[in-house]
């Protein structure tokens, strides 16, 4: 068996830790364990999450409690065997009652499909705890041009998915009167198992193996979806596209995945970004680049070149005697933050290349030898262009 952990590590509090401080550590852990997150984890990341879920909720129930506390700094674990008719009695605890204390009566548990058996799930009271179904996620992808992505868009998705029987409503049947409690757990949707030893009692609640934990059976199911509530059915859904997506990311349309059983919590619709290459500009980040290659002559004499930009094209003026590698900002002209996150709208960076001609006429090589050794075409590196070179050399 293995060995339990101490409470204060399991929380990751210290022992002078306040009440708040351990209420707070707790529901931090709840939240990230919680059964919703890990639906649809593997089993071995499900088993991990309901290990430390009861293993989170055990050191809360026994350190929220002053004289569970006062026992348990005193004898350890030991401190169970102690006081209190039986000492921390483990096995009885309502772990729903610990989550309502600590997230007020708002918090739904059990949607996860996570049966935490060991810990109960009925209450002293007696209050029922019928299981409560999700619907599956869906996941489907959705392309986009970076126009699109620069300014959001919407787009249509077609899926099949789980949706309510039209005979039923989803309601697996259509006589209210064909619904029966369930004889085994009388509506509880959990049966309860108590075992006395020699340290106290230990009470367990396990799912109800005649009605699955729903508390009711169908007498007489709906044929057209056996009892189920569900029809598949091919819909086109409309999905919002933020400004800013890249490539990969996951958009979560909530509510829009498979239908539950019995009127269950619908699962979500994921759709993943594919960003479509643009054939003019390289993105990084919220950035982008653009190579414009210009002639020899435009490079010296100076022209206006046309750059395209995701809102049209763009004048850039290039000064005479341009250098190859000249790398002009235009500032705001590149993609904004996804929903606002983030430094904002990014650049459009252009960078100037000089094309040299491989081949020359005997005419048009004359006229360049005659102006080969005038100062005009000699490098004299003033310190604009110094600068530019020793920026160019940094590059090897």
């Amino acid at each position: 068996m293995a060995q339990k952990r101490d409470y204060y590590e399991v929380l990751g509090v210290s022992k002078t830790a306040s009440a708040d401080e351990i209420k707070a550590a707790y529901r931090k852990l709840a939240l990230k364990w919680h059964p919703d997150r890990w639906v649809n984890g593997t089993d071995a990341e499900k088993k991990t999450a309901e290990d430390n879920f009861k293993e989170a909720a055990e050191a809360y129930s026994v350190l929220s409690d002053p004289d569970k506390k006062a026992r348990y700094d005193q004898f350890g674990f030991a401190g169970d065997q102690m006081g209190g008719g039986g000492g921390f009695d483990f096995g009885g605890f309502d772990l729903n009652d610990i989550l309502r204390n600590v997230f007020g009566g708002g918090f739904n548990f059990g949607g996860g499909g996570f049966d935490f058996g060991g810990f109960g799930g009925g209450s002293s009271s007696g209050s029922s705890q019928q299981r409560v179904y999700r619907g599956r996620d869906i996941r489907t992808s959705v392309k986009l041009t970076l126009e699109e992505i620069a300014s959001g868009c919407e787009k249509e998705v077609t899926i099949e998915r789980n949706r309510p029987c039209p005979d039923c409503q989803g309601k697996g049947t259509k006589n209210a009167s064909d619904v029966k409690t369930c004889p085994t757990c009388h509506g509880s949707g959990q049966t309860q198992r108590i075992v006395n030893s020699l340290f106290g009692r230990a009470v367990s609640y396990e799912t109800c193996p005649q009605c699955g934990g729903e508390g009711h059976i169908i007498t007489n199911p709906c044929r057209r979806c056996n009892g189920t509530g569900l029809e598949r059915r091919r819909e086109t859904v409309r999905v919002r596209i933020p400004a800013g997506v890249e490539d990969g990311m996951q958009i979560t349309v909530h509510g829009e995945g498979h239908a539950a059983m019995h009127g269950g919590v619908n699962g979500d619709l994921l759709v993943v970004i594919n960003e479509i290459q643009h054939s003019n500009l390289r993105r990084d980040g919220n950035n982008l680049f653009y190579t414009r290659i210009i002639s020899v002559m435009d490079a010296m004499l100076g022209c206006e070149v046309s750059v395209p930009c995701l809102d049209g094209s763009y004048k850039v003026r290039l000064e005479p005697g341009t250098q190859s590698g000249t790398v002009i900002k235009l500032r705001g002209k590149g993609l904004p933050s996804v929903q606002g996150y983030g430094r904002g709208t990014g650049d459009l960076y252009v960078k100037i290349l000089v094309w040299i001609p491989r081949k020359l006429s005997r005419t048009e090589k004359d006229s360049m030898e005659n102006i080969r050794n005038s100062s005009t075409f000699t490098p004299d590196l003033s310190r604009e262009d110094k600068a530019l070179f020793d920026k160019e050399k940094n590059i090897f």
